[in-house]
């Protein structure tokens, strides 16, 4: 059965496990409804919904349409916008309010439960949108009933303890898993993937990250967890800084451990993956124990590894660098290409081959991966 947790001070219900919207990007209306009615049926109940691509919005609000309105929640994002065909991030106030009204068209919503100001990392952003119009955008539609509560996306525990102490923000969502958390408060996300950053004698939880959590839960602020596997690195052997893999049931027991965290939204792209995310609500004590796991010092950074979150987009020449890197790392685990995967990185519309260098994606990455060089090792290995 799914374990139901209340969502801070919003009076929200939600599922401890929730799901992301990036597995819809690649499925047709049939495979997306499946993949919902199984998620619902198994008593997820939390959706997080950052794409601005109206294909993946339609397909996840025809689905959900057979279902009472008040029995889901959705976290729908105030930021990201489709421009050319491709998701970008915007402060440009009429961008924001377009891309929010589509969101609510292409999803025949009529109110959204989590406002969530996207993806703010720096504090010339934090400014911005809280000095500016995005929040009183937010503010409005609150105050409208169009939104239920305001979050705020973040990947910097600084950012998020501003977030906090402003009162206006009732949700975070933060990225949270056992590799970032022993990290030391730093003002620049990018210290999180120095060479050097995991050279550390790991004492638990880096304290400014604990005193996030704590204020928190003192405050009745959510946090909602993007990244509970870092990327997948967390479950790799060969690529986790810990040296031992961990399992997704001690990722989601990690992550909901933390004081606050109400819903962790795993990517889920298919049943199996589901099922793997909901064997946590089964898992024995002994299942869901990370302790041994992190008993020593991770020795390796995580610079360079690309979490497929996204945010690297828009690119100039419309490549999907999220989907190359994916089908990349695929392949080099493996040691060389299967079939299933140089198949589907044969049928993207554009390949890595044609990337011209120009690194407006490395500016936009959050963490520090080295694009271009990815790109010149995806063409040279698939050959386009």
């Amino acid at each position: 059965m799914m374990e139901k947790r209340m969502l801070g001070r919003t009076g929200l219900e939600v599922s401890a496990i929730g799901m992301g919207c990036e597995a819809f990007e690649s499925l047709d209306y049939e495979a997306s409804e499946k993949l919902l009615d199984y998620a619902v049926s198994k008593g997820i109940n939390c959706f997080d919904v950052y794409t601005s691509n109206p294909a993946v919005r339609s397909k996840m609000g025809k689905a959900l349409q057979k279902y009472p309105r008040a029995s889901f929640v959705i976290q729908g994002h105030l930021g990201t916008d489709w421009q050319n065909e491709q998701y970008c991030r915007t402060r440009d106030i009429e961008a924001v309010k377009a891309s929010f009204n589509n969101l609510l068209q292409d999803m025949q919503l009529d109110y959204v439960d989590i406002g969530m100001i996207h993806y703010c990392d720096d504090k010339k952003d934090f400014d911005i949108i809280f000095e500016g119009e995005v929040i009183k955008y937010a503010k409005e539609l609150k105050e409208q009933g169009i939104i239920g509560c305001i979050g705020l996306s973040t990947h910097n525990t600084d950012v998020a303890l501003w977030a906090v102490e402003t009162g206006l923000i009732d949700v975070i969502m933060f990225s949270v898993n056992p590799a970032y958390d022993m990290l030391p408060a730093c003002d620049d996300v990018e210290h999180f993937f120095e060479e050097d950053a995991f050279d550390v004698v790991y004492e638990g939880i880096d304290p400014k990250r604990e005193q996030l959590y704590s204020i928190c839960r003192n405050e009745g602020v959510a946090l909602t967890v993007m990244k509970p596997f870092a990327g997948g690195l967390l479950l790799d052997e060969k690529q986790t800084p810990f040296g031992e893999a961990m399992t997704p049931v001690q990722c989601l027991a990690y992550c909901l451990d933390r004081p606050a965290d109400a819903s962790v939204m795993a990517g889920m792209s298919d049943i199996e993956q589901i099922d793997a995310a909901l064997a946590y609500l089964d898992a024995s004590k002994q299942e869901k124990d990370y302790s041994l796991v992190l008993a020593s010092a991770p020795k390796q950074a995580f610079r360079g590894h690309c979490m497929y979150c996204g945010h690297c987009a828009p690119c100039s020449v419309k490549i999907d660098i999220a989907a190359v890197n994916k089908y990349l790392d695929l392949a080099l685990a493996q040691g060389f290409v299967p079939e299933t995967v140089r198949e589907h990185y044969e049928v993207l519309e554009h390949h890595a081959s044609e990337c011209i260098a120009c690194g407006n994606c490395m500016s936009n990455c959050p963490f520090g991966t080295d694009i271009i060089a990815k790109m010149e090792e995806a063409a040279s290995l698939f050959g386009k």
